[in-house]
């Protein structure tokens, strides 16, 4: 079964570079990211895990943990990760899961059933739809998922902005318009009356359509 925003994320066991890890557990009660390769030693996947390396302390400031998942047993991650700390100049800190047997791909669905259950003598083109990122909020739901190409490196900024956006939003009763960044206006989501805006956005709001109500990023 596909898996859709605001589905449970999947739970599952599993080995990594930090240790064996029961998913939601480890998550505790934040936010997490778990992005995944399909295989080690793969070269746009080695920019993008030493980049997020890079991101990991913005990602805590905001009480997002990362994970990252390749098809290939920790022993071969330790390695991978000495090289990309040599060529991207950042040493990955977070845990990176070995999954050998498929099992987490298959459970998020990123490969069929019918794939098998080992690694061993599969090619990054045949594991080429493990090129996931699930964002997964502190209620163990999926808030956002992005599914790339193996030859096109993912923009782990746009995932800082959306998780920026989606705990703004959580908080306030606000949507963010196209291209947002923090610190810019805001739109009252539809579904508050203007009497209950007036009360929670007493300076007013501009709106150049009864249904486009634009304000200032709450604070």
């Amino acid at each position: 079964m596909s898996l859709r925003i605001n589905d449970t994320a999947p739970n599952f066991d599993a080995e990594t570079t930090q240790g064996s890890i029961n998913f939601h557990e480890w998550m505790g009660d934040g936010w997490a990211i778990l992005f995944s390769h399909p295989k080690d030693f793969t070269p746009v996947c080695t920019t993008e895990l030493g980049y997020m390396a890079g991101l990991e302390p913005d990602f805590k400031a905001r009480n997002v943990k990362l994970i990252g998942l390749s098809i290939d047993p920790v022993s071969s991650h330790g390695k991978w990760a000495a090289d990309i700390e040599e060529t991207q100049g950042h040493r990955v800190n977070y845990p990176m899961i070995g999954d050998p047997e498929l099992k987490v791909a298959k459970l998020y669905n990123m490969l069929p059933a019918d794939a098998g259950d080992t690694s061993d003598g599969r090619t990054a083109a045949d594991n080429s739809t493990v090129r996931t990122v699930f964002v997964v909020g502190p209620d163990k739901k999926i808030k956002l998922m992005l599914i790339y190409p193996m030859s096109t490196g993912r923009n782990f900024d746009e995932v800082l902005r959306v998780i920026d956006s989606m705990q703004l939003t959580a908080k306030h009763k606000v949507a963010t318009p196209v291209n947002w960044k923090p610190g810019e206006d805001v739109i009252i989501l539809p579904s508050v009356s203007d009497e209950d805006a007036k009360a929670k956005f007493p300076d007013g709001w501009k709106a150049p359509k009864p249904y486009l109500r634009i304000v200032p990023q709450p604070k």
